[in-house]
């Protein structure tokens, strides 16, 4: 298994779950990056708690508030970093952050719709536009043209249950909201990966799979995977990226998931 070396990343939503998850073996690794930036909505909150413990143990774990859905607090959190990498850019961007509102079809709301979607969609867009600056600061300072996570890339947490094709869990996730919500995250991120590709920015959309946090256990039946376990793929996944992938909809094993 080739290991990802990196200079620096950000993971939103970071102080649970996946995102805290993926801040652990981040800073497990044999070659941790030299910065790992922790963004979460409130850092002092009981629920970054253990988020608080690790940065008390690993001098390059930084903690910075950041509410995706509030341009003021996402320009806020990428001055923050630039200050911290000085005259570096960003290697690794994790868009992680995101909500769930369980409801079905028939009661759905205007409410719960637009909620998740500007965390899910809108806030995806938001921060990769803040931190496209350190991005291509990244990119530039990384020798040859070949894409990869070393270099820049922006990882978008999408989801299967936002696949068209596979409508991933109907019975058990009647989710109404994050989907639609993460199927515009899938064309976001086509959208980025066109885009930003001028730049050197490799852009994934990452399915975590059916993962044990708060989020993806919810329900009445218990998810297969553990937060280890998928953060471990996915780390995996992101080590072999490459040009070939930039725009495409990958799961933590590195399989395509159908639009």
């Amino acid at each position: 298994m080739g290991e990802l070396h990196i200079h620096s990343v950000l993971v939103t939503g970071a102080n649970r779950g996946i995102g805290l998850g993926l801040v652990r073996h981040l800073l497990a690794m044999l070659d941790p990056p030299k910065w790992v930036f922790a963004t979460c909505r409130d850092p002092k909150g009981q629920q970054a708690q253990e988020l608080r413990n690790l940065a008390s143990k690993h001098p390059n774990l930084v903690i910075i508030p950041l509410e995706v859905t509030d341009p003021d607090s996402i320009q806020a959190a990428a001055a923050r970093v630039a200050e911290h990498l000085g005259g570096s850019g960003l290697n690794l961007l994790i868009n992680n952050a995101g909500i769930a509102k369980p409801m079905s079809l028939d009661h759905e709301t205007l409410e719960n719709m637009t909620q998740v979607y500007t965390t899910n969609t809108v806030g995806a867009l938001l921060v990769g536009q803040a931190f496209l600056p350190l991005l291509k600061k990244a990119a530039q300072g990384s020798p040859g043209s070949a894409l990869s996570c070393t270099k820049a890339a922006l990882i978008n947490m999408s989801s299967s249950p936002g696949s068209i094709e596979e409508v991933y869990l109907w019975e058990q996730a009647l989710v109404v909201s994050y989907r639609c919500s993460k199927a515009a995250l899938n064309m976001l991120n086509k959208c980025q990966s066109l885009g930003y590709r001028e730049h050197g920015i490799l852009c994934v959309a990452l399915h975590p799979g059916w993962v044990q946090t708060d989020m993806g256990g919810s329900g009445s039946q218990k998810p297969p995977l553990t937060v280890d376990a998928s953060v471990q793929g996915m780390l995996k996944v992101l080590s072999s990226l490459s040009n070939k992938d930039t725009g495409t909809f990958l799961d933590w094993e590195g399989k395509v998931v159908p639009w």
